[in-house]
């Protein structure tokens, strides 16, 4: 592991190179009067105000697509991610480890004698690709199962003798019923499971998939901005910070960082400053299990919540502004909320709508329903059209109901 001072002389090198290259950054760095050449420590670090993610989404809309960000060539992009937002995220040419993935299956045991079956999506975001680098550089065998086909993937499981599942966890548990099920207790031979995280009781649920289906169960904490940012080690509770990625859990108004042990915001910078978030609010919330003397997180709790407006639903990050563009792509609608609520462990979302007393009711839930998945990109459980006085003109967008 790189050394302290190492650490800052890097970070310091890399994003004075990259604010040359990217317009956006050095704006950043100028309206701040923060100069990356003196960056020595977490203090001199954290006198850059936070970047949110919501900034970076508008700054992309003004400068699309990636807001005058992006420290590299064109022609080094491999890949472009979209994100719920949308937000674009660039992924350079060269990257064969996931983003950091491959760390968290080398932690878990993972390797060549393994048939990984990876049930996270390969479509727009970084999911699925992400978690077939990681596999592919451990040496294990992936078979690129996506989302859904509970059926065949059960199958497939069983035929092909897959040791390891990445999925969410409610897939997991609907693909393990479906093999046991179908094909019989002893059919199932899974080992590992690598699972995605979720609020509430995500710890105590795991320890009841491991002992139902004989499993370890194992998990990172990865964003579409950052890659893998931190990784359960086995070694203690929450995840270890990958050595790339400096963590602070910050005040999320001020941005200073907060004692170890209080809930704040997870903000990191990366040293891999071709895409340079320095000082990037994810949003999420966290505490610092431990962290240096000079303040940087060694290791991080599970999550503690989200800090800013969004709320995840089944996954994927639902943003306020998603509504917005809702009401604005269909004429016959003038004001619309989500509301977020779990039933029976699953996460549900339903938009109230207000629309023009002439309008055709199926019609305008048919489009409701279609605009929507196409910005947010996941679907609407139910859409309800009601009266006007009943979602005044200040009405919260989005709320959560959820336990």
């Amino acid at each position: 592991m790189d050394s302290v001072s190492d650490i800052f002389r890097q970070l310091a090198e890399k994003y004075e190179k990259a604010a040359a290259l990217a317009p956006a950054l050095e704006k950043r760095f100028k309206s701040a009067e923060f100069n990356p050449r003196e960056i020595g420590s977490i203090e001199q670090l954290s006198q850059l105000p936070v970047l949110t993610k919501e900034e970076l989404l508008n700054l992309q809309r003004q400068d699309p697509p990636f807001g005058g960000f992006l420290a590299a060539k064109p022609e080094e992009l491999a890949r472009i991610y979209v994100s719920p937002g949308p937000i674009f995220e660039p992924s350079l040419r060269g990257n064969k480890d996931g983003h950091g993935l491959d760390s968290l299956f080398r932690a878990a045991g993972t390797g060549p004698s393994d048939v990984v079956l990876n049930t996270w999506s390969y479509h727009l975001v970084p999911a699925g690709l992400l978690f077939e680098e990681a596999a592919q550089a451990v040496g294990a065998t992936v078979i690129p199962g996506g989302v859904g086909n509970r059926e065949l993937q059960a199958q497939i499981i069983v035929e092909t003798g897959v040791t390891a599942i990445c999925a969410s966890t409610a897939f997991f548990v609907a693909l393990a019923d479906t093999v046991i099920e179908k094909f019989g207790k002893d059919a199932w031979k899974v080992k590992t499971a690598f699972l995605g995280g979720e609020m509430g009781d995500w710890m105590a649920k795991r320890r009841r998939i491991e002992e139902k289906y004989n499993v370890s169960t194992w998990a990172a904490y990865a964003t579409a901005d950052l890659g893998m940012v931190a990784y359960e080690d086995g070694k203690g509770d929450g995840y270890i910070v990958h050595p790339r990625r400096i963590v602070q859990i910050c005040d999320p108004v001020s941005g200073a960082s907060v004692p170890a042990g209080e809930t704040g915001e997870i903000v990191v910078t990366t040293l891999d400053a071709a895409w340079p978030m320095i000082r990037f609010g994810t949003g999420d919330s966290a505490k610092a299990l431990e962290q240096t003397s000079d303040g940087r997180v060694i290791r991080v709790s599970a999550l503690q919540g989200r800090v800013g407006s969004a709320v995840k639903v089944r996954e994927i990050f639902v943003y306020p502004r998603a509504i917005e563009e809702v009401v604005i792509a269909i004429s016959d609608i003038t004001r619309a909320r989500g509301i977020v609520t779990q039933e029976n462990g699953r996460d549900t979302i339903a938009l109230q709508v207000v629309a023009s007393p002439d309008c055709n009711h199926q019609t305008i839930e048919d489009d409701v329903k279609q605009a929507f998945e196409k910005v947010a990109r996941i679907r609407l459980d139910k859409v309800s059209l009601v009266e006007d006085q009943a979602l005044p003109d200040d009405a919260e967008l989005l709320i959560n109901r959820k336990d």
